[in-house]
C-alpha cells in the first residue's frame, strides 16, 4: 500500500509529525522532493530532532528511509545531519538510501542563489540554499545526479572545484545509490510512505507562482519523482494548521494585520511556535484559509485531510477561519490563480466558538470538546474530505486517529 503525505498550505504544517506518526506501520519512508531548504520537526519526549534532507521515519529502528529522485541535495548539509542523527543514538547506517536519479547540489549554487534573489526587483525569499539554482540547472539539464559521480566522461565537463568537491564525497555517497524504480518493484508489497516537501501552495506548478519553490511538493510529485507510477498510489493524505502561516514572500489572503490584529499574530505565532526549522524566520500568521485548503483538496486529489495545531486555539473565546475573498467589491469562492488577485483579496470570515478546554490531554475522538468537533466539521463540509487525523500537541501520543488510513477504502 502507498501512501503519500503533502502540506496542503504553504509548507510548515507539521508532515514531520505525521508522517513520524504513520511510519510505526510502514516498511519504507521514501521524501520526493525538495531539498536543505526543508525543515520537518519530531518530539520524542524532552528529545526534538530536526530533520532536513532525511524522511522522517528515520527514527524507527527498523525503517529504510530513502532520498528520491526529485530531491537536490547537498552532501555536507546531509552528513552533518547523519552526525547529529548518530551523535544522538540514531543509527542510520544501512536505512539512509538515495535515488541514483536525485540531483547534487553544488556549494557555488548557494551563492549564486544568493546573488539571484539580491537582484530580483521582486525578491521572493529563498532560504539561500542553492536549492532553487539547482533546480534551474537540472532543467536546463546540466545538473549532476548521483548516477553520474560514477561517469568520468560526465565529471570531466565540470569545474575543477566542483569535480573536487565532488570527490570528497562520492565514495560515502554511492553506497547509499540505489535505483529506485528497480527498489520499489523490489519491496512493492510493503506499505510505502511518501513524505512531501513544503506544500501543495508552494508548488512550481499549482503554487501562487512566482512565490514558489523550485520543485513537485503536490501530490503528482510521488508519482513522477517517488518511484512509481500515480495508478500505484493508494492514497493522499493532505496536511494542515488550525490556522495558516507562510514563509517569504508572496500572496496572503489571511494574513493579519500587523496593526490592528498584532496581539493575535503574536499569540499565535508564539503558542504555535511558528519559526522556522531551517532560518529560525518568523512565519507571517493569518486565519485558516478554507478556499485555498479546498483548492489543494482537489489539485491534489487528497482523500483524507489531516488538521494539526488544533490545541493552538485552547484558550480562545472565539476564532475565525476565511469562507471566501472580496477581491476590487466582488465576492470570490475559488483560489485565484493571479497574484493580483491574491493581494487585493480580503477575507470573508466566520466565526466560530471557542472551547477554553485544553486539548492536549485528549486520547480519543470522543475526549474532544463539542466546539473543537463542530470546527472540525465544518472544515469537513466546505474542503469536501473527511478529517481522519487530529494532532493536539508535538508527541506521538497526542494524535488521534478517527480513521486509519492504512485501510483501504
Amino acid at each position: 500500500m502507498n501512501i503519500v503525505v503533502i502540506g496542503a498550505q504553504w509548507g510548515d504544517e507539521g508532515k514531520g509529525k505525521i508522517v513520524d506518526y504513520l511510519a510505526a506501520d510502514a516498511g519504507l519512508i521514501v521524501r520526493f522532493s525538495g531539498g536543505a531548504n526543508a525543515g520537518h520537526t519530531i518530539v520524542l519526549g524532552k528529545e526534538q530532532y530536526a530533520l532536513h534532507l532525511v524522511p522522517s521515519g528515520i527514527l524507527y529502528p527498523d525503517k529504510i528511509t530513502v532520498l528520491g529522485s526529485g530531491m537536490v541535495i547537498d552532501p555536507e548539509a546531509l552528513f552533518a545531519e547523519l552526525a547529529m542523527l548518530e551523535s544522538r543514538g540514531v543509527d542510520w547506517k544501512g536505512r539512509v538510501l538515495i535515488s541514483d536519479r536525485a540531483h547534487i547540489v553544488l556549494p557555488r549554487y548557494r551563492e549564486m542563489d544568493k546573488q539571484q534573489e539580491a537582484t530580483r526587483r521582486k525578491p521572493i525569499g529563498t532560504t539561500g540554499r542553492g536549492i532553487g539554482v539547482a533546480y534551474s540547472v537540472k532543467a536546463a539539464r546540466d545538473g549532476i545526479r548521483l548516477a553520474d559521480l560514477e561517469d568520468a566522461e560526465r565529471l570531466a565537463t565540470l569545474e575543477d572545484e566542483d569535480r573536487a568537491f565532488l570527490a570528497r564525497y562520492a565514495e560515502r555517497l554511492l553506497p547509499m545509490s540505489v535505483d529506485l524504480v528497480a527498489f520499489l518493484r523490489q519491496h512493492r508489497n510493503s506499505w510505502t510512505l511518501f513524505e512531501g516537501a513544503q506544500g501543495a501552495l508552494l508548488d512550481i506548478d499549482t503554487g501562487t507562482y512566482p512565490y514558489v519553490s523550485s520543485g513537485m511538493s503536490n501530490a503528482s510529485g510521488a508519482a513522477a519523482q517517488g518511484g512509481i507510477g500515480p495508478r500505484a498510489i493508494d492514497k493522499v493524505l493532505g496536511v494542515f494548521k488550525a490556522y495558516t502561516t507562510r514563509v517569504g514572500n508572496g500572496p496572503f489572503p489571511t494574513e493579519f494585520d500587523p496593526d490592528s490584529q498584532g496581539a493575535l499574530c503574536s499569540f499565535i505565532r508564539d503558542t504555535g511556535r511558528e519559526y522556522g526549522v531551517t532560518t529560525g524566520r518568523p512565519r507571517r500568521c493569518g486565519y485558516l484559509d478554507l478556499v485555498a485548503l479546498r483548492y489543494a483538496r482537489y489539485a491534489n486529489s487528497i482523500d483524507s485531510l489531516v488538521l494539526t495545531h488544533l490545541d493552538v486555539y485552547d484558550t480562545l473565546d472565539e476564532f475565525e477561519a476565511c469562507v471566501a475573498y472580496k477581491i476590487r467589491g466582488r465576492v470570490v469562492e475559488d483560489f485565484p490563480t493571479s497574484v493580483r488577485d491574491l493581494n487585493d483579496a480580503r477575507p470573508v470570515l466566520r466565526k466560530f466558538r471557542g472551547w477554553k478546554t485544553s486539548l492536549g490531554a485528549a486520547r480519543t475522538w470522543d475526549d474532544i470538546p463539542r466546539e473543537a468537533r463542530e470546527y472540525v466539521a465544518f472544515i469537513e463540509e466546505f474542503a469536501e474530505a473527511p478529517v481522519g487525523i487530529v494532532s493536539v500537541g508535538y508527541e506521538r501520543n497526542q494524535t488521534l486517529v478517527r480513521e486509519s488510513p492504512w485501510t483501504r477504502s
